[in-house]
């Protein structure tokens, strides 16, 4: 696993620039470093040595130099690909997978991507036309972000080191901010910073003379077998998730396992032993709550004998929140627990499997439970029943939020979504917690002399998923909403945590479930199959029936998250009184001050959690404004949470 950048200026030497680049992407690959430059194009690269050690450096170039390419990830079938590639007359000069890019390319062009299993960001430059290709996985595992403007095009594989070039305007996104502060994660291509974008998944992007061309090379397209028997689908699973987990073991250093306790994780040990895979090391890490999973992991290590180590976090887990936005570049929730997982197994291995995924494929969350006892009713209510249901949702809003009895905002959130029925993209929304539904949020929201603003100028998030629900309109709801998460929450939010928190410790995080051959089949399954009673995972469940402890089949799901109940009587509210100040958020304009008040004199309670991430995420955006757009000191590293405080 490595980091990547490009800088395409004319008449300028952006060594040195590069240089400090590389220097900001370190953690992606502290085993080397290099770049290289071609008339107006320098590339830079990172590497974390995963597959030969020893003849893998870069940039990698072809036989005649045509060709050269720079390359984060790993291609799982590279062995298959090569072998097809020596049979066309293909010499190969390395062990490394990294060859079969530049000799598939060769062969193929830019037919070769779709033929690729695997986790990636590569960039291709045709040194004949000074043609730069970007190319990113099947499902956006690896990143890649780039810059646009005039006559500079700059890319790497995190924001922070675009940032550095003089040319790009450090400034909020307006658009991404408000997707943000409804979902926790920002939307689409879009970035949290002004002109930066992400490469769409199954994307390449040409860049040739200062044109741009984004094209797509591959499409998941559910194909539902009706026709397929239960014992089939059970039989199937099996063997996609052994063959998935057979691929990445792939790996010249030491390799383990994240093991929540939980069915994915716990599957994938499984997998493992049956493979034959020696001593198996796992890891485990909880937060001193009630919903640490310690006994279940530890069930799980016994019975599969194997070399597992626990860590257990007492600290005032907030002391990292500088950290882990650098390292994000998002404010988010869900980063604490990787970073600390990523440090914890970083001494013992460098490669490290983990379970995310199985809950998209086969409908494991809490909302699918929610939506399947819906699925039918949503194609049969009447217009004027929607209206109606809409009207009476306004109304139940106006009234609760202008009590402002906070505790009530988890029952007005349920009473609305029962009001949606009958429109699939507002049900699932509003149980992902969505608020931009009810405009009078937004003076709830953003300050003053800004809502709007936010509120004319700004893309409701609902416009955003409707794409999602329009291509997989001929199917059932939950079968919308698995597809849609697919393609939004997963590759933005819980990708993007999985990616840069095991690479803030150069730890490469790798997700069998996220197998091609494995999704494209889990996608033919059909959705009364993978849920059934309304027991979450049923199909799943079944199909490690004999396999996995009883115990672990049956357990209820617990995210891998802190609670932000316990949280807020931890630091949370301390911290967020020291940072979101009155002077601050006046100063920054941009939220609400009385509304952060409200929350943090309100009487603690476990009905609250909303609310309580919504102060994480804000005082998130507070530092992460501190950092990386008005300070000039991006480079230095400081983590210290005290800067941080008003």
């Amino acid at each position: 696993m490595c980091g990547i950048a490009g800088i395409v200026e004319k008449g300028t030497d952006s060594r040195d620039l590069m240089n400090r680049m590389l220097s900001v992407i370190a953690h992606r690959g502290p085993d080397a470093s290099s770049q290289y430059t071609h008339g107006n194009i320098t590339l830079g690269h990172r590497r974390l040595s995963i597959i030969d050690l020893f003849t893998g450096d870069q940039p990698m170039f072809n036989e005649d130099k045509s060709l050269c390419v720079i390359f984060n990830g790993e291609i799982y079938n590279y062995q298959d690909l090569k072998s097809e590639l020596l049979k066309k007359g293909h010499r190969f000069t390395t062990n490394a997978d990294t060859e079969v890019l530049l000799h598939g390319y060769e062969e193929y062009g830019t037919g070769l991507f779709a033929k690729l299993n695997g986790i990636f960001a590569f960039v291709i430059l045709q040194l004949n036309d000074n043609k730069l290709i970007l190319v990113r996985d099947n499902f956006g595992i690896k990143p890649l972000h780039y810059y646009a403007k005039e006559d500079l095009f700059i890319f790497s594989s995190e924001q922070k080191a675009i940032l550095l070039h003089e040319k790009v305007e450090r400034k909020f996104n307006f658009n991404s901010l408000h997707s943000h502060i409804n979902l926790r994660y920002t939307q689409r291509d879009e970035t949290l910073f002004d002109g930066i974008k992400r490469l769409p998944p199954a994307h390449f992007l040409v860049y040739n003379e200062g044109q741009i061309s984004l094209e797509k090379y591959w499409s998941l397209q559910p194909q539902i077998n009706y026709d397929i028997k239960e014992d089939d689908a059970v039989d199937g699973i099996n063997h996609y998730i052994k063959q998935a987990v057979e691929r990445q073991l792939m790996s010249d250093v030491p390799l383990g396992v994240y093991l929540s306790g939980g069915m994915d994780s716990s599957t994938i040990v499984q997998k493992m032993s049956e493979l034959g895979v020696g001593k198996i090391n796992t890891f485990t890490m909880g937060f001193n709550e009630p919903t640490d999973e310690f006994p279940d992991s530890e069930l799980i290590a016994r019975t599969f004998n194997t070399n597992h180590k626990t860590l257990s976090l007492s600290m005032e887990p907030l002391l990292n929140l500088p950290e882990v936005i650098w390292h994000a570049e998002e404010p988010k929730i869900n980063l604490l627990q990787g970073f600390n997982m990523s440090k914890f197994v970083s001494s013992d291995i460098k490669v490290v499997l983990g379970g995310l995924g199985g809950d998209e494929l086969f409908a494991g969350y809490d909302i699918h439970k929610f939506i399947y006892p819906f699925n039918k009713w949503h194609n049969n209510i009447p217009d004027w029943l929607k209206t109606l249901m809409t009207w009476k949702s306004d109304f139940i809003f106006t009234f609760q939020n202008s009590t402002k009895t906070l505790k009530l905002d988890e029952y007005r959130r349920g009473a609305q979504m029962l009001l949606s029925i009958g429109q699939i993209e507002k049900f699932y929304l509003i149980l992902r917690n969505v608020w931009d539904f009810d405009n009078g949020f937004y003076k709830n929201i953003y300050h003053p002399s800004f809502y709007n603003i936010m509120l004319t100028e700004t893309q409701k998030v609902k416009e955003q998923f409707l794409p999602y629900f329009e291509k997989s309109k001929s199917l059932s709801d939950l079968d919308k909403v698995l597809y849609t998460e697919f393609h939004t929450k997963m590759v933005n939010d819980y990708l993007l945590v999985e990616d840069r928190m095991s690479m803030s410790h150069s730890v490469e995080e790798r997700v069998p479930f996220l197998d091609k051959d494995l999704v494209e089949f889990a996608f033919s399954i059909p959705v009364h199959l993978k849920i059934k009673n309304n027991q979450s995972k049923y199909l799943f469940r079944k199909a490690l029936q004999g396999k996995l402890p009883d115990k672990i089949l049956n357990k209820k799901k617990w995210g891998f998250t802190v609670n932000p109940y316990l949280q807020f009587k931890k630091d949370l509210k301390k911290n967020a009184e020291n940072i979101l100040t009155k002077e601050f958020l006046d100063r920054q304009g941009i939220f609400n001050h009385d509304y952060i008040k409200q929350i943090l004199n309100y009487p603690p309670s476990p009905r609250l959690r909303w609310h309580y991430n919504y102060l994480w995420v804000v005082m998130g955006m507070a530092i992460l404004e501190k950092m990386f757009i008005s300070s000039s000191k991006m480079e230095e590293r400081r983590f210290d949470l005290q800067e941080y405080l008003n």
